[in-house]
């Protein structure tokens, strides 16, 4: 048959059916049974489930010969109507089909991918789909810890556990129990501590010593020791006695590097290329891939957001009419508000329209009925910045909108709201890369000592030509002298505060300086 003629997803599935129909499955094994003994609801739910696919963008050879035949097994080994089953125990007969099949490894770790994708889609129909928690190893983690630690930290995960956002709830669960294991390990091991009391803060200088010596940042360490600290402040609301002079351990001097942020140019260059390629695509699939790219990058460059407040961020959150997104529960567990350019507004609005249908779920980026992973997004801007030429990262391109927007005249302040700063001085690191008034200051005072050498020189010449003195007198243009009577007259103000009067005469001198050179200059 024709596959170009199988216009249906049911026609799909039949024509797999017969071309696998009982090859290598033994004769006891139940088969799949044609789309013809289905309810009416299974097949009106495979054309849904199709149809959900190819608008997530997932390419139409493979919907049609891995996703849609996979799931239509699971149908035809269970001929009660969908929204009955067990979708743990019906879902296994279609398991226990494919590995029946006796296909390769390869070829049934497909299957088995893309029936356990059916099986979400239909918890999405039900509403079941939920960020779970993957259960952590705790052999590996907390080996050789005593039991008391162990019980210990597990109730201080479940405090913590309460301000990480769903998206990060593995990743989360295993930073804690990495950083939380790795300096009692230690001191396990060096020292034999097996209790609080056994403590020192000698014990903590050594660690430091250690880490200092494997080539670890003074930051690294000091975010070591701030968890530590706070964990031990857990355990003295426990009642547990913590000697005072393990919560003062010292600091190590950190280095303070100025932001890396790209020119105009690179930007430029950037933007560009992914203009060029949402211009560019053929395919729906590859536009709509285009549009997501496009859209992200606004979004960490103009808007400044952190690449998990973009993979984060829900369709309820954006105002394209208002054009402002709200970024909820953002780093330190606050919402801020975020506003849209014109370009941002028409990114997002030519995006939308494609992005297709999540899995049980409203997040603005999807890829392949799932919410974006922050590591495609990653991924997608340093590829576009190989294309051009541009080390890129989406957090250089959050320092980038910082730094052009103080460069363009932004108040600190606003800029520390729009990036969503806790404290000012985090901000103010910005401003040490770029100062405008540093940058003025010090262009306008070069511009005077250029003059002033310039006269200097013009005035040497004249004197070793013979010219002992100025041929004319000094004389002073009306423009300046009203500027010094306005200033003499300032000055005589009795309620003048010193700093004030300082900084006329300064003024004073400016005026004077300029007056005289220019007559030198003569």
């Amino acid at each position: 048959m024709n596959t170009s003629s199988l216009d249906s997803a049911t026609a799909r599935y039949d024509f797999a059916l017969r071309r696998s129909w009982k090859k290598h499955v033994p004769a006891d094994r139940p088969c799949p049974q044609p789309s013809s003994a289905w309810p009416k609801e299974n097949i009106a739910l495979l054309e849904q489930y199709r149809d959900w696919l190819l608008s997530g963008g997932t390419g139409v050879s493979m919907v049609d010969q891995i996703y849609v035949p996979t799931a239509g097994y699971a149908l035809g080994l269970n001929l009660t109507r969908h929204t009955e089953w067990d979708l743990e125990a019906d879902f296994q007969r279609a398991r226990d089909y494919l590995d029946a099949r006796r296909l390769s490894a390869i070829s049934t770790n497909i299957r088995r991918n893309a029936l356990e994708k059916f099986r979400s889609y239909l918890r999405q129909q039900r509403g079941q789909q939920t960020v779970k928690l993957r259960s952590i190893n705790h052999a590996h983690y907390c080996q050789g810890l005593p039991k008391w630690l162990v019980q210990q930290l597990e109730r201080y995960q479940h405090l913590r556990q309460a301000n990480w956002r769903a998206a990060r709830l593995n990743e989360q669960a295993m930073n804690f129990w990495g950083k939380h294991t790795r300096l009692w390990r230690w001191l396990l091991e060096r020292h034999a501590v097996t209790t609080v009391t056994d403590l020192k803060r000698q014990h903590l200088l050594d660690y430091a010593d250690c880490l200092l010596t494997a080539g670890y940042a003074p930051r690294s360490i000091n975010g070591e020791f701030r968890t530590f600290r706070v964990f031990l402040l857990f355990l003295q609301d426990q009642d547990y006695p913590i000697p005072r002079a393990l919560l003062r351990v010292p600091v190590l001097k950190e280095p303070e590097p100025l932001p890396r942020f790209l020119t105009d140019e690179q930007v430029r260059r950037l933007r560009d290329d992914l203009e060029g390629r949402v211009a560019r695509t053929q395919s729906p699939s590859q536009r709509r891939d285009a549009l997501l790219d496009r859209a992200a990058f606004y979004l960490l460059w103009q808007g400044g957001l952190r690449l998990g407040e973009v993979e984060e961020l829900r369709l309820e959150d954006l105002d394209l009419v208002g054009r402002k997104l709200m970024v909820r529960l953002g780093k330190g567990q606050k919402d801020r508000a975020v506003y849209l350019t014109d370009t941002m507004v028409r990114a997002l609005g030519e995006y939308l329209p494609v992005r297709g249908q999540g899995a049980a779920t409203d997040h603005v980026f999807l890829y392949r009925q799932r919410a974006v992973q922050k590591d495609l997004i990653r991924a997608r801007i340093k590829a576009s910045g190989e294309r051009v030429g541009v080390a890129v990262t989406p957090h250089k391109l959050r320092h980038t909108c910082a730094t052009q927007l103080l460069t363009a005249g932004c108040r600190i302040t606003s800029i520390q709201k729009l990036l969503g700063h806790r404290d000012l001085n985090t901000t103010m690191i910005y401003a040490k890369a770029h100062d405008r008034n540093v940058s003025e200051d010090y262009y306008a005072a070069m511009a005077r000592i250029e003059t002033r050498l310039d006269t200097s020189t013009a005035l040497s010449a004249r004197l070793e030509a013979g010219v002992a003195e100025v041929d004319e007198p000094l004389s002073i243009q009306p423009s300046k002298c009203a500027a010094l009577l306005a200033l003499a007259n300032r000055l005589a103000e009795p309620q003048l505060k010193r700093e004030a009067r300082l900084e006329l005469v300064e003024q004073l001198r400016d005026v004077v300086n300029g007056q005289v050179l220019e007559a030198l200059a003569v």
